[in-house]
């Protein structure tokens, strides 16, 4: 009803106006973008590709070495088989979000005045999936058919962001403010339509979780059952803390998946090729690199040093969960038990922003947190391969932008209640550092 009223109320009032400023380098710099990050993620398997450990992969930083890496050849980039299983397992999911037991979740006020609804049922689809791929499936195949899969999936994510495209012209979509205006690349990469949806079927949110997401854990667990094939039914500690600790990130995310509904993602940004390709490609095929590097590298770590790795990590997923959960909390009930001796600033806007806890010691704190966890993940390969550590070096560089792009929107949202919050809270990153 929620989604129907929400249409009705767009075609009222029509689309947004232009957007006027250009983020990610514009249009020359979303373009890049669109052409170069799927090359990224088949340049990152061909850096590294799979076989035996005295193959070529990529050490360092010296570029000679790239003179060595093999170029394949059409027929292992791209087969019939590997996008059907990457569709099938995306339509899967569709049909897990349909027919298990939900309860409704509700979305931020929109510009239009109305919150969406939202099925929440990640959690039941994440455990329900993995037992079905575990009881019926050989999932080592997709450590044998990987590149052929991360093509799929690139595929997918283009076919999907085309269709995200035209679909956004139909009368009465309302529209993403960053994503409309009027350059076809650039506003493809933002996404037009800020909440495309088949029915009451959110494309955006289901996206956001559910098939790169738990794809990225059932290609670590294909991994696993890989290495696991080629070393006689034994496996390293290193590979169990990779899938153990990268699994309780991803379930993690769909255990708190309402919290999803909060974020700039969904409130903001529209559903276009950046989202699409991220959600589909980049996170389950960038991401479990460390997990395939492990399927035929030993790391070459003592036990004690393991340790302090994950003991790293844990300490990044304690920051990161406690100061999410704080959050939420607070922006669920401000007087609840756990948070009503948080201190706040109200602003003009009648909305609160926290100064104590954990949002007092630094404005991302949650990101320091996420970036150290995923820090542990790249520590557990050893230090074999600069490209097991291609996820904390990108993602730096992402959690920076995205504080960027967040400090710029809050800074035009909320005036000079900003910066007086900026005052009171001077830390970005790093408490009494950055």
């Amino acid at each position: 009803r929620a989604a129907g009223q929400g249409r009705n109320s767009q075609a009222r009032r029509g689309k947004m106006g232009k957007a006027t400023q250009y983020e990610f380098g514009g249009p020359i710099g979303t373009t890049l973008n669109i052409v170069l990050l799927p090359l990224v993620v088949i340049f990152l398997f061909l850096a590294c590709p799979n076989g035996d450990a005295s193959g070529f992969c990529l050490r360092g930083v010296d570029i000679s070495e790239l003179q060595r890496m093999p170029i394949p050849k059409w027929s292992e980039l791209f087969s019939l088989e590997a996008f059907a299983l990457c569709a099938g397992w995306f339509l899967f999911l569709v049909v897990l979000e349909r027919v298990l037991p939900h309860r409704l979740g509700q979305g931020v006020e929109l510009s239009n005045g109305h919150r969406l609804s939202y099925r929440i049922n990640g959690h039941l689809s994440f455990w329900v999936s993995l037992f079905v791929a575990e009881h019926f499936f050989d999932l080592s195949i997709l450590y044998d058919k990987y590149l052929e899969l991360a093509v799929a999936a690139i595929s997918l994510s283009i076919l999907l962001s085309v269709y995200l495209y035209v679909s956004s012209f139909k009368r009465g979509a309302l529209l993403a403010k960053g994503g409309n205006t009027g350059c076809v690349p650039y506003d493809f990469w933002m996404g037009r339509e800020l909440n495309p949806r088949l029915g009451d079927f959110d494309l955006k949110v289901f996206c956001e979780l559910r098939p790169g997401l738990i794809g990225w854990m059932l290609l670590n667990l294909g991994m696993l059952q890989k290495h696991q094939k080629l070393n006689n039914g034994s496996v390293s500690t290193s590979m169990l803390l990779v899938n153990m600790f990268q699994g309780l990130y991803v379930w993690d995310a769909l255990y708190n998946e309402e919290a999803v509904l909060t974020t700039m993602d969904v409130t903001t940004d529209g559903f276009g090729y950046m989202l699409c390709f991220g959600d589909l490609a980049w996170v389950p095929f960038t991401y479990s690199l460390p997990a395939r590097y492990l399927v035929t590298h030993d790391a070459g770590l003592p036990d004690e040093v393991l340790v302090a790795f994950a003991l790293l990590g844990m300490f990044g997923f304690y920051v990161f969960r406690a100061a999410n959960s704080q959050k939420d909390a607070f922006r669920r009930d401000p007087q609840g038990e756990e948070v009503k001796h948080l201190k706040y600033l109200k602003t003009e806007r009648g909305t609160a922003l926290i100064v104590s806890g954990w949002w007092g010691l630094a404005r991302k704190i949650n990101y320091t947190g996420d970036w150290l966890f995923g820090l542990s993940w790249s520590l557990f390969t050893g230090f074999g391969s600069i490209l097991t550590y291609f996820y904390p070096i990108y993602f730096a560089a992402l959690l920076v932008h995205r504080a960027w792009r967040d400090d710029h929107a809050c800074s035009l949202k909320y005036g000079a209640d900003w910066k007086k919050f900026k005052e009171m809270v001077p830390y970005v990153f790093v408490p009494w550092l950055i």
